[in-house]
């Protein structure tokens, strides 16, 4: 009698699959956190989850659900995983606070700290702590601090730490944060812009903190005394399709869904991107232009029907106005894997709205897109003036004032030939 093979659904080889599909995506870039990777045995902190999913590279594992189905706490996919702990650049012997607690990340972090670094985990969920405590435990790292407590307060009975790596979602960073960080020290942070999420690895120089690295991720949104709330502008029966907005509403969906109801208009930007490259910051440019913006996101119902592009499914950068709006979507260059950026658009204003983002586009890609360098976010306190902040896009919060700079082409040839020089 022959026996089925179970080898494929070992954890050991599944672990080293996902290494392997870690460094394939480029979300490995040291030993150091590789090394970590291939120690924490993943599946024990996801026992929700099929082994096979839990070392998913690109998946999440949803822990806890609220009363709407919502998630409350998930264990971050490995891939983003990876990618913030590159961020961090964790050194042995770090003391290093991490704010959302899964158990996981923590245990990844206790391997590259080594026994001479320590680690402390702190959530806002009773259940949430006390799982990640259990969990940490049976893997095998009971030396993890996991406290249970509100963030935006400072862990009592700690010194400061050299890092502190936020997994969950933050419109604001508090006072805490900056108090418990050491002098040059790093957060890491899931920083939400306009409805955009950046991981943004941010240093502390002179009380600034200063990006060094960012990059586009997702997560559950902060509880507690951080929590911000979004609106969500419903524009069609059921909620099929919506307007996500940064803040209260300051629009009226009644005459966004009439709009959406009536003919669409349609303008193309002649800027193209190839198959596989990135155009990450092109939306978060959008994000950051002057005017009101949001995401228009649908169901596949919707966009099955013709209703709205399909790039609404996983949100579409939005500028609106009080009868209309307009979003960017691409299409296919005949016989070419390449794509054109262009614009759809609705509402008496719809001709108006649209050549605002197709001359955004033009902009970002004649200016900024070839320039070298990415967009500079740089986290100010509340109380700093508007003259000491550098020319950019400000967002204002309770806490701070984010700034977003984009270098120019011009720019990087002046630096260029300024290094030469």
């Amino acid at each position: 009698m022959t026996m089925p093979d179970d080898t494929a659904a070992n954890p050991d080889n599944l672990r080293r699959g996902m290494l392997d599909e870690l460094w394939a995506l480029k979300a490995l870039h040291t030993h150091a956190v590789a090394e970590a990777f291939a120690a924490v045995p993943r599946h024990l902190f996801a026992p929700e989850a099929a082994p096979e999913q839990a070392y998913a590279a690109n998946k999440s594992v949803v822990t806890k659900r609220g009363p709407d189905g919502a998630a409350l706490s998930s264990v971050s996919a490995p891939a983003i995983q990876a990618a913030m702990l590159e961020q961090a650049d964790l050194r042995p012997g770090m003391r290093v606070l991490e704010i959302g607690s899964g158990g996981y990340n923590a245990a990844l972090i206790a391997e590259i700290v080594g026994p001479t670094g320590y680690v402390v985990s702190v959530d806002i969920d009773g259940d949430v702590v006390e799982r990640a405590r259990r969990l940490l435990a049976e893997a095998g790292y009971p030396a993890v601090r996991v406290v249970h407590g509100d963030a935006e307060h400072p862990i009592v009975d700690e010194e400061r730490f050299d890092r502190i790596i936020v997994t969950v979602g933050a419109w604001d960073l508090p006072p805490a944060w900056r108090e418990q960080l050491v002098e040059g020290g790093r957060i890491v942070v899931p920083l939400l812009m306009r409805g955009t999420t950046r991981t943004v690895a941010l240093d502390e120089v002179e009380g600034i903190l200063v990006d060094r690295d960012h990059q586009r991720a997702g997560f559950v949104a902060m509880q507690g005394l951080g929590a911000h709330e979004e609106t969500f502008l419903s524009l069609a029966e059921g909620e099929q399709v919506g307007l996500r907005i940064d803040g209260p509403a300051d629009t009226d969906p009644v005459a966004l869904a009439d709009a959406l109801r009536g003919a669409r208009t349609e303008a193309w930007s002649g800027v193209e991107v190839g198959g596989t490259e990135p155009f990450d910051d092109l939306d978060l440019f959008l994000a950051t232009r002057p005017g009101r913006f949001g995401l228009l996101q649908a169901l596949k119902p919707a966009v099955d029907a013709k209703l709205v592009s399909g790039w609404a499914r996983w949100g579409a950068p939005t500028r609106y106005s009080d009868t209309g709006f307009a979003y960017r979507v691409t299409r296919r260059v005949p016989d070419t894997d390449r794509a054109e950026f262009g614009v759809f658009a609705h509402g008496p204003d719809a001709a108006q709205l649209a050549d605002q983002i197709v001359a955004d586009i033009r902009t970002w890609d004649r200016e900024h897109r070839h320039s070298g360098h990415r967009a500079n976010i740089t986290v100010y306190p509340a109380a700093t003036p508007d003259e000491a902040l550098p020319s950019g896009f400000v967002m204002d919060r309770r806490h701070t004032r984010v700034v977003v700079t984009w270098p120019t082409s011009a720019d990087h040839a002046d630096h260029t030939a300024a290094t030469r020089g």
